[in-house]
């Protein structure tokens, strides 16, 4: 898909739905996608997406307070990065107009005990959105997968008969009446090693460095295979996953909420009617 030129009458970077969309058995290729393309904002750079950024979370606000209303929809959003990704960032940016009753982000770390002794899924199915609801999931059950895997925490058969339970966990809950975006925030391994080293230079970056980042990046191939194939296993037509090129944090920040707008479009969303008339109210 070729560019799309930058006009403020129109919604800024057209067509990254269809741009990052990785459809349903296809083959993932991650060197095949560049992180720091910008190929639907050719006619713009840093210094000039705010305006349409702007636009996009504006339209955004305007359909949270409709999905909210209305109560008849779920959304959740599965947010998935290596280290220094993005997904905090991506996150505080796009959904920042949002209203916080509407609105809520998970977090999914190291299992505690008491998750171990459930199955994988027990700790997320609680978290999911309710009718009228955003759910952010920032990391998800797919560390439960990509980790096991990479780490060999777990043997092969497990991670694998997990991938088959996600899809089915996922086709049950859209069924239910859920909307289901997952996104992997692309970055390349040049971009990683710039930002670990800008927290290392900043002392009030420090507490975001973690050490064990560095084993995780010297595994780096192999967690590029692993999140090519569960990506390319568990992209469906009823959770579909984007993978969106995360090098430039504006221009990730614009397609991730390009998808989100015409996602929520996609729902056809309506305040709910009212059966009476306010020209008949009086307020005293």
């Amino acid at each position: 898909m070729g560019g799309v030129r930058a006009d403020k009458g129109l919604m800024p970077v057209k067509g990254a739905l269809e741009r990052y969309l990785i459809k349903p058995g296809s083959k993932v290729d991650l060197k095949k996608i560049d992180p720091a393309e910008k190929c639907l904002f050719e006619e713009g750079g840093k210094e000039d997406y705010e305006p349409y950024f702007d636009k996009l979370q504006a339209e955004l606000q305007h359909l949270q307070k409709v999905l909210y209303a209305q109560n008849k929809h779920r959304v959740l959003v599965v947010m998935q990065a290596m280290d220094t990704g993005g997904k905090d960032g991506c996150i505080k940016h796009v959904f920042s107009r949002i209203d916080p009753q509407g609105i809520h982000v998970r977090a999914f770390k190291k299992p505690t005990e008491e998750e171990l002794a459930h199955d994988f899924l027990w700790r997320v199915h609680d978290k999911v959105p309710r009718n009228g609801q955003f759910v952010i999931f920032n990391r998800s059950h797919y560390e439960d997968i990509i980790a096991v895997r990479v780490k060999q925490l777990f043997p092969e058969e497990v991670w694998k008969r997990r991938q088959r339970h996600v899809v089915d966990f996922e086709r049950m809950l859209v069924e239910e009446g859920t909307t289901i975006v997952k996104i992997f925030l692309h970055i390349s391994k040049d971009e990683q090693k710039r930002r670990l080293e800008a927290r290392l230079a900043n002392e009030a970056k420090h507490w975001k460095f973690n050490p064990d980042d560095l084993a995780d990046r010297a595994r780096w191939d192999e967690f590029m295979r692993a999140y090519e194939d569960v990506i390319g296993k568990t992209s469906t037509v009823e959770a579909p996953w984007y993978v969106v090129p995360a090098d430039r944090k504006w221009y990730r920040n614009l397609c991730v909420a390009r998808i989100m707008l015409d996602t929520l479009k996609g729902l056809k969303m309506e305040f709910p009617a009212i059966d009476w008339d306010p020209k008949a109210m009086k307020i005293e």
